[in-house]
């Protein structure tokens, strides 16, 4: 049987007397639209983060696109972020009718390289989009004091990063706004798309609202500013709030495996670096070594497929060529996409298929 990055079959048969329940409790509630599920999730995501409020959406680029229209991000206005990230993150800056501005990641952690913010900031820099990528955060401490001096908006991208933490801080509770997504291989992932913002500004989560619903306030039919068709699914939230309550089981179990990748392979791959100050929970298991399609190919024949996170950094995609960035612009970003790869990383991954893993990169790089 082929090993994958992600399965959830396994979680599923363990989890399933619960989840099944959360559907049934929807589809005999009478309310299939924003109703209680979506409300309850909302007051106990907002409170497992000790922030004041929480806006349901339809998924994670959405909860990106949406914040930066409730900061006031739009056209004319720039955003600050990085290439090594999935494609949804530029995508919801352009969505926004905003630029993107990229700089470079730092090549100990592969997250944005915040010594090189300051120098892309210009009039027209409207906020900083960190991405806490792979399940650890940007060091947030030099955006916030850049953000005071020159007036922007911070919106975190914690699609990867559910209960991470940064000198304690929960990843979401340290911008003026964080992005969420449920998708399902996320450290607290749905049956389906879902995503989140998360802030301490009434106005912010009042515009939210009003986004996520064609741009319409308490009064249906009535739309007060264009808006969109982004509600969070009820039944999807009522799975999120019965597996809210593992989620702290779920990132233990990632990083039990992840110290086992460490013991185990630590002497022949350049393996995940934990930023001081950091708790990562290891959404990926991001690994590299420069000769990494050759370890790609190899694995696949011991049954053992890996993942790229990323292959292609957003600005040499040839959709985002408008934006003018050329191959050679952000060069640890590109060496890095030659060399990363990701193993098996989910909570319910078996010991003895981690064990098949470990041996397998073993004997690939002997």
């Amino acid at each position: 049987m082929t090993t994958y990055v992600w399965d959830y079959l396994r979680e599923y048969e363990s989890e399933r007397k619960d989840l099944l329940d959360a559907v049934e409790t929807v589809f005999g509630s009478g309310q299939l639209v924003l109703g209680d599920s979506v409300r309850g999730f909302e007051e106990e995501y907002a409170a497992w983060h000790g922030v004041r409020h929480c806006t349901g959406v339809d998924n994670g680029t959405n909860a990106l696109k949406l914040a930066l229209e409730a900061l006031g991000v739009g056209p004319g206005d720039e955003v600050i972020t990085v290439s090594n990230t999935a494609a949804p993150t530029v995508l919801a800056i352009v969505g926004a009718g905003a630029t993107p501005v990229f700089v470079d990641v730092r090549e100990s952690d592969f997250l944005m390289d915040t010594d090189q913010v300051a120098a892309a900031i210009t009039p027209r820099t409207k906020a900083l989009l960190p991405v806490h990528l792979y399940g650890q955060c940007v060091d947030m401490t030099p955006l916030q004091r850049l953000a005071s001096k020159h007036g922007l908006k911070i919106l975190e991208d914690c699609a990867q990063a559910h209960g991470a933490r940064h000198h304690g801080e929960l990843a979401g509770t340290i911008g003026d706004a964080a992005a969420f997504s449920f998708y399902p291989t996320k450290v607290l992932g749905a049956y389906g798309d879902g995503g989140a913002v998360i802030t301490d500004d009434a106005q912010v989560d009042a515009n939210m609202r009003r986004l996520r619903y064609y741009g319409m306030d308490k009064v249906y039919y009535v739309v007060q500013t264009p808006g969109h068709n982004s509600r969070l699914d009820e039944v999807q939230a009522e799975i999120l709030r019965r597996k809210l309550v593992r989620l702290d089981e779920y990132v233990a179990g990632r990083q039990r495996i992840a110290q086992r990748y460490a013991e185990a392979l630590g002497d022949v791959l350049t393996l995940p670096q934990v930023t001081p100050g950091n708790e990562h929970v290891y959404y990926v298991y991001v690994a590299r070594h420069p000769d990494r399609d050759r370890i790609i190919e190899e694995l696949k024949k011991h049954d053992i497929a890996l993942n790229i996170s990323y292959p292609w950094p957003v600005h040499t995609m040839t959709g985002f060529a408008h934006l003018g960035w050329a191959e050679g612009s952000l060069p640890v970003t590109e060496k890095l996409a030659g060399e990363i790869f990701s193993l098996p990383m989910y909570p319910s991954l078996p010991t003895d298929v981690q064990d098949r893993v470990i041996d397998a990169v073993r004997k690939v790089l002997a």
